[in-house]
Parts: structure tokens; sequence; C-alpha cells
């Protein structure tokens, strides 16, 4: 098997997309099958992945999302997709790399697959254009059903597609490496970093984007309401310096970008995740937060419904609903044993939601599509 992978945002840029990516590309890479990365360029770009080729398309940077660059395929790109000859084509939520990689799939009479991973519209209205939303739902659904088949990351966004027009969509879930994101990596030492010393204190982290919508600002109203809690915020992004200003004087820590080992080790030496964010199409973070060990308090975005189970390892609030949010962590605090309870109930969800499960699933509906056979996710 050999497939084209179109993708609007890559290496060496770090969020969840890119993380999806890289997961399904290592997991290609173990299932010995050959793949081909077209990607905007970055920087100077990246020529390959573990020996796997990377086509760069000239990009420029999208001026409502500074941090995303853009830019169509070439006729040189579609040559060099032509030359590789793949059995199909995979489109990482395609915008304008993907669009036109869906015209030369067409013409090279390659079966072509669709996943959704941006709410692209949503966010614009966060921005305030609002007005641009059925214009992006548009594109969107004409965009998606020129594939041959389409898949959403949780049942809320399968929803949301069916409303707005898309036909044939399945679902790929989200999934986590539960042996990375572990209770194991708590430490004492990162509980400090975490509380800046206080670690008898109960430790909230957020991690993700620094940027307005996912909301980080509402949770201030924790920290006043709620005696004896503090919170961590691993990441960067764009709202950073203002949050910095906004959080003054309360127990906040910005730890910047963590990873890997240090970031295991940030969700596991903490005590309860909370995401107040706006939009999201899964939240993969929560997932990670989940197989840490920790209960999450988390807006009803994204995957939520698919893995929160309310009082058994987390809560969950409607987007705006600060009462709920605090509601949500002084339930998680009531007892002295709760949380440690729901912490388990959460990991034990995890453990039942492994990649390699959801990447074979995948893996499965390429077959499906390259042989002609219905796909079964």
């Amino acid at each position: 098997m050999r497939v084209a992978l179109f993708t609007e945002t890559f290496l060496p840029k770090v969020d969840g997309i890119v993380t999806v990516l890289v997961l399904l590309m290592d997991h290609l890479i173990r299932r010995n099958i050959e793949f081909v990365v077209v990607a905007p360029k970055i920087g100077d770009g990246v020529g390959e992945y573990r020996g796997q080729r990377v086509i760069n398309v000239p990009s420029m940077t999208f001026p409502l999302y500074p941090e995303l660059k853009f830019g169509p395929p070439t006729l040189s790109t579609y040559r060099e997709v032509k030359n590789f000859d793949p059995d199909i084509a995979h489109f990482i939520h395609p915008t304008l790399v993907g669009t036109g990689g869906l015209l030369m799939a067409k013409r090279l009479n390659v079966p072509t697959l669709a996943s959704f991973h941006l709410d692209l519209a949503t966010y614009m209205r966060h921005l305030g254009y609002g007005f641009l939303e059925p214009v992006i739902w548009w594109y969107t659904r004409t965009n998606f059903n020129a594939a041959d088949y389409t898949l959403a990351p949780s049942r809320q966004v399968q929803r949301d597609m069916w409303d707005h027009g898309v036909r044939d969509v399945g679902l790929w879930r989200r999934g986590v490496n539960a042996d990375q994101f572990h209770p194991r990596h708590a430490s004492a030492g990162m509980r400090a970093r975490l509380s800046d010393g206080h670690i008898n204190d109960t430790i909230l982290l957020y991690v993700g984007r620094l940027s307005s919508e996912k909301q980080i600002d509402t949770l201030r109203h924790v920290l006043t309401q709620v005696p004896g809690t503090r919170l961590a915020i691993v990441g960067d992004g764009p709202a950073r310096q203002d949050l910095q200003a906004h959080f003054a004087g309360t127990p906040t820590k910005f730890m910047g970008y963590l990873r890997d080992e240090e970031l295991w080790s940030a969700f596991a030496s903490a005590d309860t995740f909370v995401f107040p964010s706006s939009m999201e199409t899964f939240g993969l973070v929560l997932i990670e937060a989940m197989a840490s060990g920790l209960p999450v308090v988390t807006t009803r975005v994204g995957g939520v419904e698919d893995m929160v189970r309310t009082g058994v390892n987390g809560y969950a609030f409607n987007v705006g609903d600060v009462r709920g949010m605090v509601d949500g962590v002084r339930a998680v605090m009531s007892e002295k044993n709760k949380r440690a309870v729901m912490g388990r109930n959460a990991r034990l969800f995890a453990e039942t939601q492994s990649w390699p499960a959801m990447m074979d699933e995948l893996v499965t509906c390429y077959d499906d599509l390259i042989t002609g056979r219905a796909p079964s996710i």
C-alpha cells in the first residue's frame, strides 16, 4: 500500500493536527506502508520524515492566523505525487493544499479520503468574522464531498458535518499512548515546579495553545472562588502576554512549552485538568490528561461526550458557563478521596483508547477504499 498524505500544517509546527499526523506516520512506518507527505513549506522546510519523502509546497502566512502557512500545490507537486504512484490519497482537513491535491488525485484516478481536524467556521466567528461562517461551511462541504469518504473525530463533529450537508461521514476516533501518558511519571520535583513550591495546594493544569478561543482567562474565577487551588499553564501562543498580565497576582505558573518526559511528568504531577475552550474538534489533551490519572473539568466541546462521564471521570459544562466550571472543580475536591477515585476511572477509560487500535481502523479504511468496499468505520 502506498499513501499520499496532504496536510495544511506540518513540522516543525507543533499543534493537535501535527501530533495526530506524526502518530499516523509512525504507525504507517511500523506497518511497512510507504507514504509521501505534501505540506506547506515552513521555514527551511522538512525534506523527509524517518526516511519518507516530504514534498514542500511554497507557502505564505495566513493573515487571520499568523502561525498558519498556506499555499496551493504546483505543477511540480503534481509530477512528484504522480511519480510516487499512490494507491490512496488522505487529506488532513483539505483547505488549500488539500483542494489542489483532490484535483490531482481525481486526475490520477486515486481513491480519496478526507478527515476533519479544524472547526475553521467557529474559529472565524470567535475572531469576529462570523459573516464568513456560511462561506467557510460551503467551502468545507464542497471539499469534503469531493472526497470518496470523510471521517470525523467525534460524534459531535460527525453530526455537525451531516447537518451542514457533508455526506458519507465515518468516525475516526482519537487515542492516546497510555504508556507515555501515565501516572508513574508523577514527580515531587515537577509538582514543585508547577506550584512554585506549594506542593500541598491543589494544582489545576491547562495544556494547549495560548489563544483567545481557549478562554483560559476564565480560569481566574476558579482561583478566586475555590481556596487552595493553583494553576499551571503549559504551552505558548499569541495570547501569552495578555494572559500573564491577566493572572498577575494570582497563584499561576506559566511553564511554556514542555515536551516528552517533561510533559508527561507535568500531566501526572498535577491534580485536575481544566479545559475551558470554546471550540475543539476533539480535544486530544483531555484524553492525555485522563491517561495520566487526572479527572477533567471541561467545556462540552469536541469529543467530550465520547470521553467524560459526569461524576465518574470528570465534569463537563457549557461554553461560557463560569459557574459550571467552578462547581466542577469544587465537586472534584469535595471529598478527600474523590479526586483519586475519579483519576483512576479516567485512567481506566484511557487504557481502552490506544492509538494503534485507532490507526489500524484507519488503515483498514484505506484498504476498503482501495478495493472498492464500503468503509467499515
